[in-house]
């Protein structure tokens, strides 16, 4: 089974290309849990899936994290598979990716930069505080596209100086917290300037800090835009990984978002994993 390892901004995945629908559904959560490994397989934050279209696209995404459980969207994701679509020919320069929460549109900025039109926000709720061990946080609650792929945005004073193991123990309180039945991806950010920002995710099925989240970017971005501290209505998100941006504008009445970054080509093999075969 032939494989390429992308990541877009240090987030990581795996693509798997199965347009003739060989791979068996019930194999696929399997598949992602022992090829994202990081310790006994390729390792990554997650598997990509391109499987043919089914409603008018130019090819479907199904995205797996590493623990294998089926998302609703990768941003990061889709901007990689993008360029892998282009590479690989299943579209122009110009495309529409299927993904379970409705089609996302990308565009070939340059050889290793794309942008993509996210899902638009299905769920806003712009005051959603949460308490943890007796102290509140304030939080904007947002789910993008349908299903809604769910985000927490969290105020962070001094995040790039934080101590990664309490960040971390409190991500992944927040992540569980009732408030968020799904479960969410928390995204904490630190102003660095005008509509700058660094951001630390803590992702929902990787449980633990990624080196980007491009949806999560988004649902900061917008989260700044409805409290009126976007003052361009463009954001600068740095991560551990890279940097990525965020363009909000009003079409149809309509908050859209749009994501733009980095894209790189790791390697591209073949998957011999004995773990996977049995």
């Amino acid at each position: 089974m032939e494989f390429w390892k992308m990541n877009g901004a240090g987030n990581d995945f795996i693509i798997l290309n199965d347009m003739d629908d060989i791979i068996p559904d019930e194999r696929l959560s399997n598949i992602a849990k022992t090829l994202c490994e990081r310790h006994m397989s390729i390792g990554a934050d997650g598997l990509m899936v391109v499987r043919p279209a089914e409603d008018g696209g130019d090819y479907r995404m199904l995205f797996f994290n590493a623990d294998g459980g089926e998302a609703e969207m990768c941003g990061n994701g889709a901007r990689c598979i993008c360029r892998y679509g282009y590479e690989n020919g299943l579209a122009g320069e110009t495309q529409h990716v299927e993904t379970m929460s409705g089609t996302v549109t990308g565009r070939r900025i340059t050889s290793r930069q794309y942008r993509v039109r996210l899902n638009g926000p299905t769920v806003l709720d712009t005051d959603r505080p949460v308490e943890i061990n007796g102290v509140r946080y304030p939080c904007v609650y947002i789910e993008l596209g349908t299903p809604g792929l769910p985000h927490a945005a969290v105020p962070y004073a001094g995040l790039q100086a934080a101590d990664e193991n309490a960040l971390r123990a409190l991500g992944r309180a927040l992540r569980y917290h009732p408030a968020f039945p799904k479960g969410a991806n928390v995204n904490f950010y630190d102003p660095l300037g005008q509509d700058h920002v660094c951001l630390r995710t803590y992702e929902r099925g990787v449980e633990d800090f990624t080196y980007a989240c491009g949806t999560g970017t988004a649902a900061v971005a917008l989260a700044l835009k409805v409290q009126g501290k976007l003052r361009t209505g463009a954001l600068r998100a740095d991560s551990a990984g890279g940097t990525l941006f965020v363009d909000i504008m009003q079409e149809s009445g309509a908050y859209a978002l749009y994501l733009t970054g980095p894209t790189n080509i790791v390697c591209k093999g073949a998957v011999t994993d004995e773990e996977m075969m049995l």
